[in-house]
């Protein structure tokens, strides 16, 4: 999304009276941020080719980080 999408988005779903989410003009800019943060996470995934082969996991199990003395083994 361009700069102007998302503050067209940002403005219209905080105008939304159906949200309840008023948003202070002190944190517009934060959010519009963060919006181009999460937009730009959305288009890495996005940009996953996939075929009619792959399949979604069953069931996603997190892993935790190694620690730092065993990342250096």
């Amino acid at each position: 999304m361009t700069p102007e999408q998302i503050e067209r988005h940002v403005d219209a779903a905080a105008a939304a009276a159906a949200l309840g989410l008023p948003l202070s003009p002190a944190h517009r800019e934060g959010v519009l941020r963060y919006f181009a943060l999460a937009a730009g996470f959305a288009a890495t995934v996005e940009a996953v080719p996939l075929s009619v082969h792959d399949e979604a996991a069953v069931q996603f199990v997190p892993v935790a980080p190694a620690s730092p003395s065993e990342a250096g083994r």
